[in-house]
């Protein structure tokens, strides 16, 4: 102790330098904790099942849009609305930034909007559109898709172009077109819409049309190659086109056609898809399928990214930053292309 110093005032000197110590230990605590919670932001990504092609194009373009901005948790709901929302729950209880959501569910999607909108955390559908009346609910919900009667009518303008340069086309002379039709998930608007458009399609251009048959095969491969199979077991060679609510399950048609036979040694059959995937692609090169229709996986997933990415910032997206116009304040719809063999677009 140095002359003149109190013990009091010793006992006041240490308490400062405690106190002093202390508010630098807090500050380098709250900036620990400021960094943490920057590094764990994060947006959620629901689909509905991790083996459907399509979906999984969209989630690798979400990945990718990603990279080197706000990261995205992706979970799997394997086709299980229960499994589904107790992803969104996680989501929320972990505090995600924003939710992406492809809906097992069209119709489970209100409950879904009602707990994001009591946790705050904004919404953007994608790829299953919810209702009407469920996008009223919230101001922070948005869907990024496609309009499904604009692929029936391209399925439709596909075929249209061959029937009419293509006499053989009408391989028992009746004037009339025999089809069938394999559809995609009962309910779902892609499936409902798709299979409308193209008969009204079909019909405005002027072909009588006479549908043999038609059937779900649920977006599945071997499921339609099996629904195939019993078309033909049913129809036999009167059938004269085939058209599916999506790629796979045109690819599933062609497996139980080239095992009947056909595309080869001169027997033919027209098989006309939808979503442009890679293994539909390959199909049009090897001649076996007509056409499809692209439904863009990147657009789709790109532009959900992008709006997500916004409302987590707390801006209100824009189509600057989405890359693509908005209708009705909160849809983005994102066009088809007509694709035929040759990868030629039409």
């Amino acid at each position: 102790m140095k002359p003149g110093e109190t013990p009091a005032f010793m006992i006041a000197v240490s308490m400062r330098r405690l106190f002093l110590l202390s508010l630098f230990i807090l500050a380098i605590q709250l900036s620990s904790s400021a960094s943490g919670n920057k590094e764990e932001l994060f947006i959620g990504v629901s689909i509905y099942r991790s083996d459907d092609a399509f979906t999984e194009e969209e989630r690798q373009w979400i990945e990718k849009e990603s990279l080197g901005q706000i990261p995205v948790k992706v979970r799997a709901a394997e086709n299980k609305q229960s499994l589904q929302n107790d992803h969104i729950a996680q989501f929320i209880e972990e505090g995600a930034a924003a939710i992406i959501v492809n809906p097992v569910d069209r119709t489970a999607s209100g409950a879904i909007i009602e707990k994001c909108r009591q946790a705050d955390i904004p919404l953007v559908f994608i790829n299953r559109e919810p209702l009407a009346d469920d996008m009223a609910i919230w101001d922070k919900v948005y869907y990024v898709g496609a309009r499904a009667e604009a692929a029936g009518r391209f399925e439709a303008r596909i075929f249209i172009n061959y029937w009419f340069n293509h006499p053989e086309a009408d391989k028992n002379g009746d004037g009339k077109l025999q089809f069938v039709i394999i559809k995609g998930e009962p309910g779902h608007q892609d499936t409902e819409l798709r299979s409308e458009y193209l008969m009204k399609t079909l019909a405005e251009a002027g072909i009588v049309i006479d549908r043999l048959d038609e059937d779900t095969a649920l977006w599945e491969r071997e499921r339609a190659e099996d629904l195939m199979s019993a078309f033909l077991a049913s129809h036999g060679d009167s059938i004269e086109a085939v058209f599916a609510n999506n790629d796979q399950m045109a690819l599933g048609a062609i497996d139980a056609l080239q095992n009947a036979g056909y595309f080869s040694n001169g027997r033919y059959m027209p098989v006309i898809g939808c979503d442009a995937i890679p293994d539909g692609l390959e199909a049009l090169d090897d001649g076996t399928l007509l056409g499809t229709v692209l439904n863009d996986a990147e657009g789709q997933g790109k532009a959900a990214y992008r709006i997500a990415y916004e409302l987590a910032s707390g801006r209100i997206p824009d189509e600057a930053a989405i890359g693509y116009p908005l209708t009705d304040e909160r849809y983005v719809w994102i066009p088809y292309t007509m694709m035929i063999q040759g990868n030629h677009l039409l």
